[in-house]
Parts: structure tokens; C-alpha cells; sequence
């Protein structure tokens, strides 16, 4: 069976977005520095999501574009909840979440890794390897732009001069 995922990157590093390179700068929740990998999302509002709360002003709202990619279940391996410390969610990113996903990308166990999204943790990211061999099973599609709407992030100043819609509910 086919799996569909969804990665936003800035636009302008579009034509980079798959080479894992941020991630191995910067490491990640799943990845320490040193280690590429491309972090993806079971659909695209959850990618949205998953990038809005690194998001801190909406004037960098437009300037993202989406990439649809789709591989086969059977190059996915999925990380379960039960699996995981208890203090998987926690931030700063606990050093065996990090572990588990360089020892998958060292090993190449498999080119896709299925986590749990800290954000909304009933649904599931999605790691790729760019360093596996199968890496090129995986299918990019082409780019589109993504409209973040702008109520997601409020100025500061409307968030404390109104209130709440349900205020009065």
C-alpha cells in the first residue's frame, strides 16, 4: 500500500528540502546534529502545524512551500508510543528520543521512520533517510505554496486586547 506525507520548507531552500541538511545542522527531536534526516507529516495540516510552533511572526507565513511524497508501507518502520520514556514530549528533547532516531538513520534500518507527533500525538510523522539506499523509492511531488491563515498567529497586542470569542459563552 501506498503512505502519503507532507514537508514544508521555506521556500527559498525548496530545491535543498530533501537533503536532510537543516536536521543535520541543527539536529532535531528524532536526529542530533551531525546526522541528515527530512522530517515529514502524516498530512499536511499536521506539517502545518508541526511548523507553526517554530513560526513566531506572520510576516514569515507566505513564504513556505509544501511538498506531497509518497513510498510503499513496506519500507516504513513504525516507533510506538509504548516504546518510548514517558518524558518523550518534554522540551528540551530528552537524549534517548534523539537516540532512537540516529541509531535508525546509523543502522539504516529502513529509509522511512514512523514516530508519533509531539504536537498532536494521536497522529504521526514521518522520518526519511537520505543517506539509504532506497531513498529513491521515495516519489517527491512538486512544489505548491502554502496560505497559512494568519489568525494562527496573533500579534501579541490582539491576544491581550480582546477577549476570548467564547468569553461570553
Amino acid at each position: 500500500m501506498k503512505l502519503s506525507a507532507w514537508r514544508i520548507v521555506k521556500a527559498k531552500r525548496a530545491a535543498s528540502g530533501f537533503t536532510g541538511e537543516g536536521a543535520r545542522r541543527a539536529g532535531g527531536r528524532w536526529n542530533s546534529p551531525g546526522i541528515p534526516i527530512v522530517y515529514t507529516a502524516s498530512t499536511a495540516s499536521l506539517a502545518m502545524l508541526e511548523m507553526l510552533v517554530h513560526i513566531e511572526s506572520q510576516d514569515l507565513l507566505n513564504r513556505y512551500v509544501l511538498f506531497e511524497v509518497s513510498f510503499d508501507e513496506a519500507l516504513v518502520e513504525t516507533v510506538k508510543v509504548k516504546e518510548l520514556p514517558r518524558t518523550w514530549r518534554k522540551s528540551p528533547t530528552p537524549a534517548a528520543i534523539r537516540q532512537v532516531g540516529d541509531e535508525w538513520a546509523g543502522e539504516q534500518r529502513s529509509v522511512v521512520l514512523r514516530v508519533p507527533s509531539v504536537v498532536v500525538p494521536t497522529e504521526w510523522n514521518y522520518l526519511l533517510n537520505p543517506a539509504h539506499p532506497e531513498f529513491a523509492k521515495i516519489a517527491i511531488g512538486p512544489r505548491k505554496a502554502v496560505k497559512f491563515d494568519p489568525r494562527l498567529i496573533k500579534p501579541p497586542s490582539a491576544s491581550t486586547t480582546r477577549p476570548p470569542a467564547h468569553a461570553d459563552a
